[in-house]
This record gives structure tokens, sequence and C-alpha cells, in this order.
């Protein structure tokens, strides 16, 4: 069992992502495959068009994001709402309005 408090984890700046702030609840160094992630995109935050070998999945906890695919599909997400990648797959991602977007952000590497 590894519990992670509030106060926890490592602040980091993840690739092609602008203006957010990431902290790191969980990494692989402490878990087989998962690592687990609070994602605060501010205003004009955004994420450019990118993939990885890993399965993701977001989870808004606050604000609104806009999120598209390489295949041009297009979703608005809300408080509540889960988008799930699948490994490899591009997508890119933007703030909407000027409320901070949280998310967490579930990574599982194959």
């Amino acid at each position: 069992m590894k519990v992670v408090r509030k106060n926890e984890g490592v602040v980091y700046e993840a690739p092609l992502h602008f203006n957010v702030w990431s902290i790191r609840k969980l990494s692989d160094k402490d878990t087989q495959r998962l690592s687990v992630s609070l994602s605060h995109f501010l205003p004009n935050g955004h994420v450019d068009m990118s993939g990885s070998p890993s399965e993701k999945m977001y989870y808004i906890l606050g604000g609104s994001m806009v999120v598209k695919n390489k295949a041009g599909e297009e979703a608005t997400l809300q408080v509540g709402d889960i988008v799930y990648f699948a490994g490899g797959e591009e997508r890119e991602g933007h703030i909407v309005g000027n409320e901070v977007c949280t998310i967490l952000v579930c990574i599982v590497k194959s």
C-alpha cells in the first residue's frame, strides 16, 4: 500500500505543455506501470499535438478544456468528464475561458 498525502508530490514540466503547473503524485517508480498527476492549466494554457506509447486518461476536476485528436475529433470537457487516449494516439488541448482547469491525469505505461 502506498499513501500519497495532499501536500506530497513532485512538480514537473511536461514537454509541449504551456501555462501548466503539474504535480506528479505517483510515478512508475512507485507503481508497476501507473503514473498519476494533477495538472493545473492556467488561462491560455494548452498542450500541443503530441502522443506517446502510453494510454492516458484525463478526469476534469475543475474548469473546462477542449481536446482534439489527430483525426479531427473534438470535445469540450467539463467537470466530471473523462477522456481516454489510446497508446500512440496524438492529442492537443486548450483551456476554455479564464478559469483554471484542473485535471487528474492517469498514464498506464506499456
